[in-house]
């Protein structure tokens, strides 16, 4: 692997010795000089935020979605890097322990331009992966989800918070946990659980993640919309006028995606929506074997370039259901930004703000880069 293709998420080494020992690249050489030291940073920043997200002010409303970012020095290095959304990986009520390793790998589609189509024979079929990381970048997300037990999470997000320079803001994710015999109310009042746990930290906004294809193929909570109705209703009921962005995975038909709308921004429940977030398919090595090892890894999140197309067409998907309902709601894109080009495409789409998680890793420069533009 090439100097330029040093990731700051660390794909040879386990998720646990990422958590204990990164970030690494130029992420690592953020975070070994003074908040604001590194050349050109300050130059970099207006004198005031001149844009906001979920109604907080910051300076650029790009940054890097729950994924990469797993502790506050992560994060503290995302901000020194001019990412000034830094999103803190999705945490739970309780400790999860992450899926063995290896849970990334390069993914190579068959089209030309390296997408993938959701709903296309190819998912089923196999999609090649291997360790040949090469621009434009797609990878597999092979993790499910892990978290630290509160008592660990919780002073690190404050701390992650605190590391918020002027114009920038910590937003963390969460999730509730199903567990074996849980009811559904138990469901319901794990994801309001935690979300009082991170409102506890002084979050200023917060994201709920309904949309990771680890728990389970064709069970992800974003497509049942009137339970994420009901989630979101308890999770308001902890966190009151906190904003609530939900972060959604690629819906096939508007008509579910505006039953989604219906049943929480309609309802005042959530303030905006994050799209997408991996496409689920299923990954082969190059003599079609199965390419993650273990029982039930068959298929994995893919995400970086391949998904862009799929989260270009969610966003301006829900921006044309936003005009038709005539509601107020924010839309995050997510997918595939890997060049300043791929932020444009999201604003123009209608995105109000923009995050990269796959092409922010092997590009540790790229937030500098679209200021620079």
């Amino acid at each position: 692997m090439s100097e330029q293709f040093e990731p700051f998420y660390d794909v040879n080494r386990t998720y646990e010795d990422n958590y204990e020992q990164g970030p690494f690249g130029l992420f690592a050489e953020a975070l070994k000089g003074e908040p604001g030291a590194e050349e050109g940073a300050a130059a970099a920043e207006p004198a005031q935020p001149a844009e906001s997200f979920l109604g907080v002010p910051v300076n650029l409303a790009f940054g890097i979605p729950a994924g990469p970012l797993l502790n506050s020095r992560f994060t503290t290095a995302a901000f020194r890097m001019g990412f000034d959304l830094a999103t803190y990986k999705t945490v739970r009520s309780r400790a999860w322990g992450c899926n063995p390793f290896p849970n990334v790998l390069a993914v190579h589609p068959k089209s030309a331009d390296g997408s993938l189509t959701p709903g296309s024979d190819e998912l089923d079929e196999g999609v090649l992966a291997d360790t040949n990381y090469e621009l434009p970048i797609s990878i597999s997300n092979s993790f499910g989800v892990p978290s630290q037990d509160p008592d660990r999470w919780q002073p690190d997000m404050f701390r992650a918070i605190e590391a918020a320079g002027p114009g920038q803001l910590l937003v963390p994710s969460f999730q509730g946990s199903r567990v074996e015999g849980m009811s559904e109310e138990d469901y319901i009042a794990d994801h309001a659980t935690t979300a009082r746990l991170v409102k506890e930290t002084g979050a200023k906004v917060m994201v709920m993640n309904t949309s990771c294809p680890n728990e389970g193929h064709n069970r992800l909570l974003c497509h049942n919309p009137q339970l994420v109705g009901r989630i979101t209703e308890a999770v308001k009921n902890e966190i009151g006028d906190t904003p609530l962005m939900v972060k959604l995975a690629y819906f096939p038909d508007d008509s579910s995606l505006e039953l989604m709308i219906r049943s929480t921004v309609e309802r005042g429940t959530v303030q905006g929506f994050s799209t997408i977030n991996t496409i689920s398919a299923k990954l082969v090595d190059a003599e079609g074997r199965q390419a993650l090892p273990g029982a039930g890894r068959d298929r994995s999140g893919v995400c970086g370039n391949a998904i862009r197309g799929a989260g270009l067409d969610m966003v301006r998907r829900l921006a044309a259901l936003r005009e038709k309902l005539g509601l107020d709601f924010a839309i995050n894109g997510v997918g595939g930004v890997i060049t300043p080009d791929d932020y444009r495409a999201y604003k123009s789409a209608g995105a109000d703000s923009v995050m990269s998680a796959t092409g922010a890793m092997w590009d540790a420069e790229l937030a500098r880069e679209i200021k620079a533009e």
